[in-house]
């Protein structure tokens, strides 16, 4: 007969409620800006030398860095910001209704946006990829995608 160990019981976690922001960074600020407001519609939040900040479906925002400027720390009136940076091409993946997928599709090609490929996931979900003026990978995905989407 096999024998059991039992697990140590799970720390109880606090709450977590998702992701809030995620950051590319880019190397013309406004060109980035211009691309993610005109072709996706998030709106403006903020937007100074080094960041712009949009809102992603009202509940996240997108941060883009111009490329070099946030390797520093960032000295605000509430405290200092840790500095950061990323390189290459970044991935970020963004929800979208199943039912809105042609939609968003015909949007790309309207907007002049290529597509660079279309994948059915084994869970049902379908995503469509495609690059911003940086060269980073975008995707649009409906759920089914994950055990959770």
């Amino acid at each position: 007969m096999p024998i059991h160990i039992a697990e140590p019981p799970r720390p109880i976690m606090p709450a977590l409620t998702g992701v809030l922001e995620t950051a590319l960074y880019v190397a013309d600020l406004a060109r980035a800006r211009d691309f993610y407001r005109r072709v996706l519609g998030f709106e403006l939040l903020l937007e100074d030398h080094r960041l712009c900040a949009l809102a992603v479906a009202g509940r996240q925002v997108l941060l883009l860095f111009r490329a070099g400027t946030a390797t520093r720390p960032n000295e605000t009136p509430g405290g200092t910001i840790p500095p950061h940076d990323g390189q290459g091409q970044l991935h970020l993946a963004l929800a979208v209704p199943a039912e809105a997928l042609s939609q968003w599709e015909q949007r790309l090609a309207d907007e002049g946006v290529a597509l660079e490929s279309r994948v059915h996931a084994a869970r049902g979900g379908t995503s469509l990829y495609f690059r911003d003026p940086d060269g980073h990978l975008l995707e649009l995905a409906t759920p089914g995608i994950w055990r959770v989407y």
